[in-house]
């Protein structure tokens, strides 16, 4: 991994107010901490920042920082964003030596098509897009590469199946599933149930029944009588 230079200046002052101003002028507020040395509160240029960041592959960057008559070798730790606006907010950098390896954690890609999913109807699921690596600053990969060409449905691959660049070692268990090749989700549709013929209520059967001998019934003729 390149060393990527960037300029700095150190802050007099710590705290909300001090680093909104700094937002104000352009600049991004941070901190350097690192080699047991004490936390030293700094600021970038928030274009050359944007500039440099740009141009780097993966996510993990080794910037030269120079600050006044100093310099200073730094991993940047984290890139705080504003929720909102997603503007650079703040920044942690790491001090770090070139001869000492750090832990940092890095993108995995994944290449090929599951033959579970071409020829069996399958789902790749990726369960981890990253894993923790041990290794000198300058040989942090930019991504590690995972190939799921061979997964048949029902198989996985794990961290250990990572083809490592050499000097970088896995932190990550080895057994840890990071994609696997599920069978395909079946819909069934409901079937719907049978409903059973609804038996006429008593009342309305004998009220029926009763309409039925009125209307069988003979009128006597007028002026008959009729018969006791």
């Amino acid at each position: 991994m390149a060393i990527v230079p960037l300029s700095g200046a150190l802050r007099d002052r710590s705290g909300k107010g001090p680093a909104r101003s700094s937002r104000r002028d352009g600049k991004i507020p941070g901190v350097v901490y690192g080699h047991g040395q004490p936390a030293v509160s700094v600021t970038v240029d928030q274009k050359e920042f944007i500039n440099v960041i740009r141009h780097v592959e993966g996510g993990n960057m080794i910037v030269n920082l120079k600050l006044g008559s100093s310099e200073k070798t730094a991993l940047v730790r984290e890139v705080q964003l504003d929720p909102i606006s997603h503007d650079i907010i703040h920044l942690d950098f790491q001090e770090v030596s070139l001869t000492e390896t750090v832990r940092v954690q890095v993108a995995v890609h994944f290449t090929g098509t599951a033959t579970g999913v071409k020829d069996g109807g399958g789902i790749l699921e990726t369960i981890a897009r990253q894993v923790e690596v041990e290794c000198l600053a300058t040989s942090i990969p930019s991504f590690l590469e995972a190939d799921v060409t061979a997964l048949e449905v029902g198989d996985s691959l794990h961290a250990s199946d990572l083809k490592l660049p050499e000097g970088v070692t896995l932190l990550t268990e080895g057994d840890q599933t990071i994609a696997t090749c599920v069978p395909p989700t079946v819909y069934e549709a409901p079937v719907a149930a049978e409903v059973a013929p609804t038996a006429a209520e008593p009342e309305l059967v004998a009220a029926k029944g009763k309409e039925d001998k009125e209307e069988g019934e003979e009128k006597p003729e007028k002026g008959e009588k009729e018969k006791k």
